[in-house]
């Protein structure tokens, strides 16, 4: 079960990624509730420590040396050196592990959620964005191509279960209006924050697209924008207080 062969490469493009990608508390209440009853949690692909809750000892692994070095900089304990596909770690060290949008980065899905596996005594917590419902939003009718990259890269929802076996509920995550964490969905009522290119930055889709597509998509969303086509059409994004899009919580149970 390998993933989508495009690897986004975080050392040259995230530097400001935590600066747009961070823990959302009502996000993370649900994170929070999945890891009850945990005193140890290993956190893989942990990038600059969203979503690690402050009341556990946490271990992180992390590949990226400009991710690691933004944990420093955010408060967050350092994190070793590694990969999900070979963790450094005993059979059943750890009370839970947690992956947070970080599995469709992963070379090996499967190797690397046996691993977890491995490692993890209870539960292992994963959040992840369900491809077959990369299309609830608006985004799709204004970046097709990038759902599209999206919906290649992350595994559906039945893989992940079926691998990590056992007991697993999914949970569909709402996400709020002001959402603190900038992936795609979360600017599901604040269209404008599309312009901005530090926003598209922190979304590692958009380093696949064609830079000459990138810009017919942005331009054609800032005229729709000013003349009010946008609103005419999908305004009562802007009305919803939260949104049930693609966001999903996986907690698997041995």
């Amino acid at each position: 079960m390998k993933n989508h062969p495009l690897t986004f490469n975080y050392d040259k493009h995230g530097h400001q990624y935590a600066s747009y990608r961070r823990t959302d508390s009502r996000i993370a209440k649900y994170v929070v509730a999945a890891l009850s009853g945990a005193i140890s949690v290993l956190n893989v692909g942990a990038g600059a420590g969203s979503y690690e809750p402050e009341d556990k000892y946490i271990v992180a692994v992390e590949p990226s040396e400009v991710m690691r070095n933004q944990r420093h900089t955010h408060g967050k304990p350092p994190a070793l050196i590694g990969t999900a596909e070979q963790l450094p770690f005993d059979d059943d060290a750890f009370d839970a592990s947690m992956a947070m949008v970080t599995i469709h980065h992963w070379q090996d899905l499967k190797k690397g959620l046996k691993e977890l596996r491995r490692v993890t005594r209870n539960q292992i917590v994963i959040m992840t964005f369900d491809p077959a419902a990369l299309d609830r939003c608006w985004t799709a009718h204004y970046f097709p191509e990038l759902i599209q990259i999206e919906g290649s890269r992350y595994p559906s929802i039945a893989s992940i279960t079926e691998t990590l076996g056992g007991a697993c509920e999914v949970q569909a995550i709402p996400i709020p209006f002001d959402c603190k964490d900038g992936f795609q969905e979360a600017f599901y009522g604040r269209p404008e924050a599309f312009l901005e290119k530090g926003v598209r930055a922190s979304q590692s889709a958009w380093g696949f697209l064609a830079s000459d597509v990138e810009a017919t998509y942005i331009r054609r969303l800032s005229e729709d924008l000013e003349s009010g086509a946008w609103d005419k059409a999908f305004g009562k994004y802007r009305k919803l207080t939260t949104f049930i899009g693609s966001l999903r919580l996986i907690i698997a149970k041995p």
